[in-house]
């Protein structure tokens, strides 16, 4: 049962990777433009924006380290967890402050606030059974 849970876990976090993957890359490729074609003229906030990118492309990164061996990572998953954990609190907060923004914003707030620390406790509970 336990390896059932290890290699289910190992699937959705891989699945899960794809997002940071592909939103980080195309954030540092496409800048601003990604989100706003008209944010793409403050070179500020291009510069910015392909940075947290590169960020959110490396905790992609990270989290696709962990899948091998994920029952033995767990401080490594609860690291990036709390990382994505305090970048979703910011998102959030921009909402709060803002207002809504569009869906894929919302579901990358849903990723960040309800999936990515389920999965930290599934791991947990992977890692524990070990």
């Amino acid at each position: 049962m336990k390896d059932v849970q290890k290699r289910a876990l190992q699937v959705v976090v891989a699945v899960c990777c794809l997002v940071p993957l592909l939103a980080g890359g195309a954030g540092m490729i496409m800048g601003p433009a990604m989100v706003d074609p008209v944010a793409a003229f403050s070179r500020g906030l291009d510069s910015h924006f392909r940075y947290l990118s590169g960020l959110l492309f490396g905790i992609g990164i990270a989290y696709a380290s962990t899948i091998p061996q994920i029952e033995t990572k767990g401080r490594r998953f609860r690291l990036l967890t709390g990382i994505v954990l305090i970048g979703g609190i910011g998102r959030l907060l921009s909402v709060i402050v803002i207002g809504s923004p569009s869906g894929s914003m919302i579901a990358a707030l849903a990723m960040e606030l309800l999936v990515t620390p389920s999965l930290a406790l599934w791991q947990l509970q992977v890692e524990r059974r070990a």
